[in-house]
């Protein structure tokens, strides 16, 4: 089976061979992918880190010499890096890399060598704050449908990716994520960390928070934001209407 791994920013998962497909997802540098299919120049994909499908366009297509299953580190932050060729990258919170020599400034991905522009060390990859402590980071990031990454993030691509970062692999979209953890009853039994769901008017999952403190939620509508919410759920002060209504609770961290 070939290995494939993204060595660029992100590269964008699609749900059909063509740029005018709606973007479904993104696959972060460092993380791998295996191929399913192939159309014209575009092919489809798995992604290792949680099985999900696209299509990318074979410009993308960059060979993996690791082994699939190699150990990674998750970066927690911004790294600005050189590549072998001298060009910048700027990876985001989330990304993967292979073998850090945090004396050296240097790490790997793909079988290539990169360079840490200004400091590198464990903090980029050691987590010790708390897990909505880390929600918070990304407070007025933009809402984009398919977006993993601080500058544009969806609602499950934020749950998702503040997650990673402390080393808990869940899936992509909501509906998904309702299916894993431990079910909550009651919202006051809640706490710091909770994924909360909320469905639309046919009972179908659309939206997934996270409990950030008692009665309020930290999710993405429209931006990373934090509103109110109760047992009926998020209740938007703008509007004064209740904007997401709540259908379940779930507990992924004891």
């Amino acid at each position: 089976m070939e290995k494939f791994i993204c060595e660029n920013v992100y590269v964008p998962l699609r749900s059909g061979p063509s740029h005018k497909s709606e973007m479904l997802s993104q696959i972060l540098f460092g993380e791998k992918y295996i191929i399913t299919g192939e159309a014209g120049k575009w092919i489809k994909v798995e992604t290792v880190f949680d099985k999900y499908t696209g299509w990318i366009d074979t410009d993308h297509l960059q060979h993996c010499l690791e082994d699939l299953n190699e150990k990674s580190f998750v970066i927690n932050k911004a790294l600005p890096c050189f590549r072998e060729d001298k060009t910048k990258l700027n990876l985001e919170p989330g990304s993967e890399i292979y073998d850090p020599d945090f004396k050296a400034k240097k790490f790997k991905a793909g079988g290539k060598i990169y360079k840490a522009i200004s400091e590198f060390n464990k903090s980029y990859t050691e987590v010790k704050e708390s897990i909505t402590e880390t929600a918070l980071r990304f407070i007025n990031s933009p809402y984009i449908w398919g977006g993993r990454i601080p500058s544009g993030i969806d609602c499950s691509g934020f749950t998702q990716l503040v997650y990673k970062i402390h080393g808990i692999a869940i899936p992509r979209d909501s509906g998904q994520q309702a299916e894993t953890g431990e079910t909550i009853n009651l919202l006051y039994e809640s706490k710091p960390g909770d994924l909360v769901f909320f469905d639309n008017e046919r009972g179908i999952i659309t939206h997934v928070g996270m409990i950030f403190s008692e009665g309020l939620v930290i999710h993405a509508s429209g931006r990373v934001r934090i509103d109110t919410m109760d047992h009926q759920g998020i209740f938007k002060s703008e509007t004064g209407k209740y904007s997401h209504h709540l259908r379940l609770i779930k507990r992924i961290i004891d």
